[in-house]
């Protein structure tokens, strides 16, 4: 599995906002080849960023959603937030799984 963590620092007041925002999202992602799920993660302080996790069966997966003409509209849609919603710019991280407990108990390793 290949996992994207993008951490984004939402300035306070704007964290309803950010949260909706991937609620009425558009959906794409999720019809496309080799996407597992979405996760948005909330901070339980207001000086860690929100963590947006996306997993995908492979890297090739992720990178032909981030070529695809899908992803540009979405991420050019009007509705953003406006740039003071930020206190400063997301850090986009990517993982290869080693291990996954949920795999194990599924091939009842575990």
């Amino acid at each position: 599995m290949f996992v994207v963590m993008n951490r984004i620092p939402v300035r306070p007041g704007f964290g309803e906002a950010f949260e909706d925002r991937f609620r009425q999202r558009a959906g794409a992602v999720d019809r496309m080849p080799g996407f597992i799920r979405t996760m948005v993660l909330r901070p339980e302080n207001d000086e860690d960023p929100y963590v947006v996790l996306t997993m995908w069966e492979s890297k090739e997966h992720y990178i032909a959603w981030t070529q695809s003409e899908a992803f540009q509209q979405g991420h050019s849609r009007p509705g953003r937030l406006p740039q003071e919603a930020y206190r400063g710019p997301s850090r986009l991280e990517t993982f290869s799984t080693v291990v996954d407990s949920a795999q194990e108990r599924e091939d009842g390793q575990a």
